[in-house]
């Protein structure tokens, strides 16, 4: 009798652990690197880069080597990541949206963690420069202030090294060795010792934790140190540019390429040390992930943390003489992605993932979110429109559609396969690439007969809708600098300098105003009236004034136009 006590109750002690071990979830350790094309070494983007940790992960786990990124600019490219909606359903294209004016009720990657069991928490850049407080229960900088970058140091005079040629160029297209310390300069290594302080420790709550390293993005500010291991006169230009490369590119696609800020560089003789800066970049983001990784193999969570490391999109330094982003070309829209499955850890991949292999199927970013919900067991989102990438965690062979990668003005997108890529632009043009044999996308084959059966493939996957793009909400506008003035003499003359943009002006005064326009000899010629408590949108360029007149022609203040949309309010 006593014994078949004992063996019941040992038989229940057993039971127990066993249940308790099965209902343990996997952690999560979430990393985002910021514009980061192949340029690593274990995607042989650039001969001179130097990536150690991000080698040492690849080869620990599972490396995609054609991932693609659902869209080519941050604000997309991360809202498709954490809802798992892809832009063509979303209606998220472009970095002017805001994601919770176009999905107000999508349950976040991290708030879905949240709802089953984790503590979700993290720092740096996951979102485009807000955080979505009610989707984390923790973050550093404080969650509140929805602003997820901690302190950097940059130079007190900019621009340092390129000259700004007009109100077109974005502020921080620039670079430069800075003579301090990792710790001083903040911004990456504080969002380092964070992750790795809270990877050191045992926690009571399975975890997810983001990671989200700034660096490569512009602009190109770190550390002298890291540049030097890439003296400038050694610089090498990018293996994928061609001088005659846009020759066979549709209009669109030319339109696309030419945005100015290569033409710009070259003329003021910058390009090796933009290509210089960028591999000193990707030197100091590799060295931060090195942090979080040592803190990670040191402390007690190592064999229980499922690894995912991803960049947004790539990024353009002359290949098809743009400099940049948002294109539909490989070089921006593949990416870096591996991942690391503990063995023993995730039921639905007992096994883990298999170490150091290479996955050349088809991958998309938007496919993150259902997988980790796959490894972790928690419920399937509807919201989800990616594929699971379970399968090729099993078997890295296995066939995949091709993943789509949608551009801004949603209706054009690329279609990246195992062996070719496709792109179709709004007016019905195309390019097909065979990259295995041309990698850098230099001959375009849509035209040719002998490869018709390939274009045909790719293009029976094109989506049949594409939902229209919302526009951004006039709240969410970035504002202009209101100067008040009483006399002409203190208004600038225009200096317009790039396309015509979205400009709305906001009343707040009871009064009726007009809305002039500043030549650029100083005249004022008058665009427009704006009712007292109203809004006024027109059309403007960047560098262009706009004064404000009452019904008497007196002067009340002026706007200059930056080099985005915006709205100027007059308070």
């Amino acid at each position: 009798m006593k014994l078949s006590i004992l063996l019941l109750t040992l038989s229940g002690a057993l039971f127990s652990s066993f249940a308790q071990a099965e209902e343990k979830k996997p952690n999560v350790l979430f990393i985002a690197l910021d514009d980061l094309n192949d340029w690593i070494g274990c995607l042989g983007g650039h001969p001179q880069t130097i990536t150690p940790n991000l080698d040492r992960l690849a080869e620990s786990g599972l490396l995609f080597t054609n991932a693609h990124c659902a869209a080519p600019a941050c604000n997309a490219s991360r809202t498709a990541i954490f809802t798992g909606r892809s832009p063509h359903r979303s209606g998220v294209y472009t970095n002017a949206q805001k994601l919770r004016d176009v999905l107000p009720d999508d349950v976040l990657l991290s708030k879905h963690f949240s709802n089953n069991g984790y503590w979700s928490t993290g720092s740096g850049k996951m979102l485009h420069y807000f955080i979505d407080a009610q989707s984390w229960d923790d973050y550093y900088p404080k969650r509140e202030t929805e602003m997820p970058i901690p302190d950097t140091l940059y130079p007190e005079t900019r621009p340092l090294n390129l000259p700004k040629a007009g109100p077109w160029q974005y502020i921080e297209t620039d670079w430069g060795p800075l003579e301090t310390s990792d710790e001083k300069f903040g911004g990456d290594y504080t969002v380092s010792q964070y992750v790795g302080d809270y990877l050191s420790k045992e926690h009571e709550k399975p975890f997810f934790l983001a990671c989200g390293i700034y660096r490569p993005h512009e602009p190109w500010f770190v550390p002298a140190k890291y540049f030097e291991k890439f003296p400038l006169e050694s610089i090498q230009l990018p293996p994928g540019y061609r001088s005659d490369d846009l020759e066979d590119v549709p209009a669109l696609g030319q339109k696309v390429a030419h945005n100015r800020y290569f033409p710009h560089i070259q003329k003021h003789d910058q390009w090796k040390q933009g290509v210089q800066s960028y591999l000193a970049s990707i030197h100091f983001a590799d060295a931060m992930l090195g942090r979080v990784l040592d803190a990670l193999e040191k402390g007690p969570n190592s064999d229980n943390t499922i690894v995912v490391l991803w960049s947004d999109h790539g990024w353009h330094l002359g290949e098809k003489e743009h400099w940049q982003k948002y294109t539909g070309w490989r070089q921006c829209t593949r990416v870096p992605l591996m991942m690391k499955v503990p063995a023993s850890l995730s039921a639905a991949l007992p096994e883990g993932t298999p170490v150091g292999v290479k996955c050349n199927q088809p991958a998309s970013l938007l496919s993150l979110y259902p997988t980790l919900v796959e490894l972790c067991g928690l419920p399937a989102m509807d919201q989800c429109d990616g594929e699971s990438l379970l399968p090729l965690l099993k078997d890295a062979t296995l066939p995949t559609p091709p993943a789509a990668t949608y551009l801004d003005d949603a209706k054009s997108l690329s279609l990246s396969g195992e062996n070719w890529r496709y792109i179709r632009y709004g007016d019905g043009t195309e390019e097909l690439y065979d990259i295995v044999n041309d990698p850098y996308e230099w001959k375009n084959l849509a035209q040719s007969a002998e490869h018709r059966d390939e274009l045909e493939t790719l293009k029976s996957f094109l989506p049949k809708t594409m939902v229209p793009k919302p526009p951004v909400k006039v709240k969410d506008l970035p504002s202009l600098r209101w100067v008040q003035v009483t006399e002409a003499s203190d208004v600038p003359p225009s200096k317009p300098d790039g396309n015509l943009m979205r400009l709305v002006f906001v009343n707040e005064r009871s009064m009726e105003l007009i809305i002039n326009r500043v030549g650029e000899d100083g005249t004022l010629e008058t665009k427009g009236k704006v009712e007292g408590n109203a809004e006024q949108e027109l059309k403007g360029r960047p560098g262009s004034v706009w004064v404000i007149t009452t019904l008497d022609k007196k002067l009340v203040g002026y706007f200059r136009a930056g080099d985005r949309a915006a709205k100027g309010v007059i308070k």
